[in-house]
């Protein structure tokens, strides 16, 4: 077969090749390794495991030739964020501080269970330091660039950055993130990929490097839903999954007025409207009206501060207040202080808040899922957010604000692709649905895609 052809397909689709026997996993995984180190950003990965890979690639060859894969990812490659443990790599974390700290001594659970799956794991990516930003710049490892200009260098996301360049620019079938306030579905839009938050407690944490332990979630970053449904099933340690296409008529989905489009650029909302306009046509229900919900996460998180900085304090304090400190981007420093600023009773606050308004938005939705861009904005130039703190700041802020209502109420969620503004940058659509409904998320995610709502620019 034309091996060139690997770096557009799914993870299903190569799976599928192998059981037509039309290439084998010792083949695509040379491939990938060969385009990960001849490709020109050198900043999506941070090490690559390419002796565990072939042993992985070679026993994965051996059960197709017997006639005994292991699943439809059996022999798949796949890149994992580098806040995953894999026995013998360093977890940096996309920190300098961690560089050269000890090898993890075993897989994390998640990577264990996706090598029971048969995958075979090319290696560490890239991301924002300790996983804490939404545009992805990493100043000790290199930033990755968004693959979708090619004239100017433009922020790939975070905080999963080098797990979705890797993707985009065909370096590996898919990969695994993590999203603690959008940190899957950020770069999955700026990079026109499928992204899934998880529900938190869904897919165990453990072995993977903490920012917040109540808002951190494991997701993937694919090229389709059924990618993302495999790979969620694997993570989980899932025989087989039960998740078939939906049917658009009868699915109701509901649109804020408020809050998600605030600062919207006009290509992201045309895109939306455009998506959404397909899925109507196919059946869906489109209900707008203003959610008061979403309002008041806005008002508390404004006033009170954010849970995700009072936990990486207390995770993180010793470092932020020594010596080493100053090795640390500034920019990840500052955020984590913000919450040693935050008094007890803010924490109470937004805990309180978070228990009482998660039931409320169960309701407000009532069986429908909620619908907003992903993020209001296509991915910025990296050079203006390098020049101005301050204006990086206030972009993070604003690429973080849809999503991180996901993390806030705990609702999982399916960023999808709606094509290309006008200068050619991805713009995305985010479905969302309350904890533990990822079923119902991702059946309707497939009747999305194959209506086409990616086909628009």
């Amino acid at each position: 077969m034309d091996t060139d052809r690997l770096s557009a397909l799914s993870a299903a689709a190569i799976g599928r090749l192998y059981l037509a026997g039309e290439t084998d996993p010792v083949a695509v995984t040379e491939f990938f390794l060969d385009r990960i180190r001849s490709c020109p950003d050198q900043a999506v990965f941070i090490s690559l495991t390419a002796d565990r890979a072939r042993t992985e690639a070679a026993a994965s060859a051996r059960r197709y030739r017997a006639g005994r894969p292991l699943g439809p990812l059996d022999g798949v490659p796949i890149a994992w964020k580098d806040l995953v443990d894999l026995a013998g790599t360093t977890t940096t974390a996309g920190a300098e501080v961690l560089r050269n700290a000890p090898p993890a001594k075993a897989d994390a659970p998640i990577a264990h269970s996706l090598a029971q799956a048969g995958m075979v794991s090319l290696g560490k990516t890239n991301l924002s330091e300790f996983a804490y930003s939404g545009l992805g710049l990493n100043p000790h490892y290199g930033t990755p660039a968004n693959p979708f200009d090619a004239v100017t260098p433009r922020a790939p996301g975070g905080s999963s950055s080098g797990s979705a360049v890797a993707v985009a620019r065909g370096l590996a079938p898919c990969a695994i993130g993590t999203d603690t306030g959008g940190s899957v579905r950020i770069p999955a839009a700026f990079n026109g990929l499928v992204g899934l938050k998880t529900s938190e407690g869904r897919i165990d944490k453990t072995g993977v490097f903490p920012l917040s332990r109540t808002l951190d979630t494991v997701g993937p970053l694919a090229r389709t839903v059924e990618d993302c449904i495999l790979l969620d099933a694997a993570l989980r340690r899932a025989v087989a999954t039960d998740i078939r296409r939906g049917d658009l008529a009868g699915l109701r989905i509901v649109v804020p007025e408020n809050v998600v489009f605030d600062q919207a650029e006009d290509g992201v909302i045309a895109n939306f409207e455009r998506a959404l306009a397909t899925l109507a046509a196919g059946g869906a229900r489109i209900e707008r009206r203003r959610i008061a919900i979403l309002d008041e996460v806005m008002a508390v998180g404004a006033a009170r501060g954010a849970l995700t900085a009072a936990e990486a304090y207390v995770l993180h304090r010793d470092l932020i207040e020594g010596p080493d400190a100053e090795r640390v981007d500034n920019r990840v420093v500052s955020r984590i202080l913000g919450g040693k600023r935050m008094s007890a009773y803010d924490l109470l606050a937004i805990q309180e808040m978070r228990q009482r308004l998660k039931p409320a938005m169960v309701a407000e939705l009532d069986g429908a899922l909620l619908a907003m861009p992903t993020v209001p904005h296509a991915a910025p130039e990296i050079a203006a957010l390098e020049a101005d703190v301050d204006l990086f700041h206030r972009t993070n802020v604003r690429t973080l604000r849809n999503t991180m209502i996901g993390n806030t109420l705990d609702l999982c969620g399916l960023a999808l692709p709606t094509g290309r503004d006008g200068r050619g940058l991805p713009t995305s659509l985010l479905l969302s649905a309350p904890a533990g409904a990822e079923a119902r998320l991702l059946s309707a995610g497939l009747a999305a895609e194959a209506a086409g709502i990616d086909q628009h620019a």
